[in-house]
């Protein structure tokens, strides 16, 4: 095995006038250094081919993480060397700094077709007429920063030539999506590469993208050994995408007893460099920035700009962590109009079973949410002037009309259950949910279960890990196989030994009606969470208990969903209170270490409470996905606790002015 890495740009916007590899080259154990002119097709991307794989001589950067030339040497000593010995000139340009840049008139284009990168416009009856009518109203504008997802493990893979093509092991969230990305780049059929998952050192949204897989691929072919490409953490931090910025200005109305009216907003997101899910994440922002309420005149307009900072893409909760911080944040400044608390105006207005979201879908029979403001009632009531309350809700699988599959294989082999399927497991558990499925299903002990992992050769594909999809959407195939196997071993009298060499094939796949569909009530999901958050704190305003109740289905797993329950306030508290990503001129300047991730000492009392109903849907045992919705209500909690301390509001974050940031000098 050889190593590769990256030369990338050290300006986010120049003209690359020169790569002059030969003193690299000249370097013994360098094997090459290869440039955008041996890139087949030099265009990658998730959902849109924006991304170069390298920028080419002559052409202009466009944010810090930009690779210039790939660098192959025999091993990371003289890797490190050649990267040094190879000399760019640039000529240095102005780059769009923010969102107001992107927007001007004559700004440089950071794409040919304009810095407008995605739009959405989501209307349902008539907001303005609403609220000229409503006997109250609130505006804000609110602020919220890029996040770095801070995951343990970089970026890294391994490629080598494999049967007519080139093998992958990789770390990801999508075997499939990182398969399609690299046959783009080479002009094949995608059949000819295979993508192995490895153990995910944690994702949250951020490896849905390729980073180093396709520069594997395209090195290993280039001289014919196995490489080796991973990202140095600071690589990582400068080239992986982010969590949008946002800045937004939303206006919300009630009558004179609390019962919501209307919504308006403008939301503008900064995707940063490359679209990434740029249009995916703007649109969960605005079909969220509503609420998991009762109400349905709403107007949402949704902008994504390109500027030179570094992409934003998916991070858990998926633009709703920002959207629903600004709408959170009114309804507490509505409460205080009516004349009433906090909750109880949450709880005339919430979703319950039978009644319509604002996007007009009907609310199943599962649907939670007051239950869960039951279950925090006592700890916000009984912690007046210091607790803050926020509600939430998050879908479950891709939904909007898009063809969002699980499928599972099983197959008999060696007196064991094989389970294939092409789900990555990226530290949420679903590796272990399939198994806890299939054994529930089938009655077969574990010990005679294997899951296979993620393996595009021989697992279906399953979609990427987003969305809270994989115990929903592809937990249901597999209790679907699970069953055919259940029938065909009750017809064996039990004996699986005598379905040796049988396999078990399923789809599973519950149509959702495309965002805008013409019908009184659309289904955008197949299922949503809802979730209420209390944030408490002390005298001295330093958060003391989360109590964070959840409604997501039939809870599978206890120990992993408490896990990801910790984890998601925890990210929230960080971007709640001390998580930033600074800029100069469009450059990261924090380290891993400067980050404001939260510290174990700093960890307050989380009480993770599940609610769990009688009637549930029908799917993967009334199960629900828990990863993204866990991190959306802590940070407006949090904004409602200080709110309650001391009558403040703090619309940006991380918000100034607390026990972890005090207020600027100057």
């Amino acid at each position: 095995m050889v190593y590769a890495s990256a030369v990338r740009s050290e300006y986010p916007r120049a003209r690359v006038l020169s790569i002059d590899a030969a003193p690299a080259l000249a370097l013994p154990g360098v094997l090459a250094v290869l440039t955008a002119q041996e890139v087949p097709n030099n265009k990658v991307g998730h959902i849109q081919q924006d991304w170069d794989v390298m920028i080419a001589q002559g052409e202009v950067t466009r944010c810090v993480g930009d690779a210039l030339c790939l660098v192959v040497a025999e091993s990371e000593y003289i890797l490190k060397q050649a990267k040094a010995a190879v000399k760019i000139q640039y000529e240095p340009l102005e780059p769009v700094r923010d969102i107001r840049e992107a927007m001007a008139d004559g700004a440089p284009l950071v794409h040919s077709k304009g810095n407008l990168c995605q739009s959405r416009h989501v209307t349902r009856g008539d907001a303005k007429a609403a609220l000229a009518r409503s006997k109250y109203t609130v505006t804000r504008s609110y602020k919220t920063p890029f996040t770095e997802h801070a995951f343990l493990e970089p970026e890294c893979a391994v490629a080598f030539l494999y049967k007519d093509g080139v093998k992958v092991y990789s770390t990801d969230q999508g075997v499939y999506d990182t398969r399609h990305e690299i046959a783009i780049m080479l002009g094949w059929e995608p059949e000819r590469i295979v993508v192995e998952n490895k153990l995910v050192g944690g994702g949250f949204g951020g490896k849905e993208d390729v980073s180093v897989q396709h520069l594997a691929a395209l090195a290993a072919l280039k001289v014919n050994r196995p490489v080796k490409v991973k990202l140095s953490r600071q690589e990582s931090i400068r080239f992986h995408p982010k969590r949008h910025a946002m800045e937004g200005t939303f206006t919300l109305g009630c009558d004179e007893n609390g019962v919501f009216t209307a919504l308006d907003c403008d939301i503008y997101f900064d995707t940063g460099a490359y679209a990434s899910l740029c249009g995916p994440v703007l649109e969960r922002a605005c079909t969220h920035s509503v609420g998991p309420y009762c109400y349905q005149n709403t107007d949402i307009r949704g902008y994504g700009y390109y500027t030179n900072n570094p992409p934003a893409g998916a991070f858990r909760g998926f633009g709703v962590c920002q959207s629903e911080f600004a709408l959170e944040s009114l309804i507490n400044l509505l409460a205080e109009k009516v004349g009433i608390s906090p909750w109880e105006i949450r709880w005339r207005n919430a979703i319950e079973p039978g009644k319509a979201l604002p996007n007009g879908q009907i609310a199943d029979c599962s649907t939670a949410l007051k239950e869960t403001l039951l279950a925090v009632k006592d700890a916000f009531e009984s912690n007046p002037g210091r607790a803050g309350i926020a509600c939430a809700m998050k879908n479950a699988g891709v939904g909007v009309g898009l063809p969002d599959k699980g499928r599972c294989k099983l197959a008999v082999e060696e007196g064991v259950v094989k389970l294939y399927s092409a789900a990555s497991d990226i530290g949420q558990g679903c590796a272990t949910v399939f198994l806890q499925i299939l054994s529930q299903t089938t009655g077969l002990p574990l010990e005679k279960l294997r899951n296979m992992g993620s393996n595009s050769e021989v697992a279906p594909d399953s979609g990427t890990t987003s969305g809270s999809r994989q115990t929903l959407i592809t937990g249901e195939a597999v209790r679907m196989a699970a069953a055919e196997l259940k029938a065909a071993l009750d017809e064996n009298g039990g004996d699986l030994s005598k379905l040796e060499g049988r396999a078990f094939f399923a789809e599973f796949f519950d149509r959702t009606d495309k965002l805008g569909a013409d019908k009184p009530n659309p289904k955008s999901h197949v299922a949503y969470g809802f979730a209420t958050h209390v944030v408490v704190l002390d005298d001295d305003g330093r958060v003391k208990e989360v109590w964070a109740a959840h409604d997501s289905g039939r809870v599978v797993n206890p120990t992993s969903i408490q896990g990801q329950i910790e984890g998601g306030v925890l990210m929230g508290l960080g971007y709640a209170l001390t998580e930033d990503f600074p800029l100069k001129d469009c450059v990261p300047t924090a380290k891993f270490g400067t980050l404001g991730l939260m510290r174990a000492d700093q960890i307050p009392d989380i009480h993770a409470v599940y609610v769990e109903k009688e009637e549930l849907l029908p799917f993967a045992y009334g199960a629900k996905g828990i990863g993204e919705i866990a991190t959306i209500p802590t940070a407006p909690a949090v904004q409602g606790a200080y709110y309650a301390m001391d009558h403040v509001l703090r619309p940006s974050l991380p918000m100034e002015n607390t026990y972890y940031r005090k207020p600027k000098k100057g």
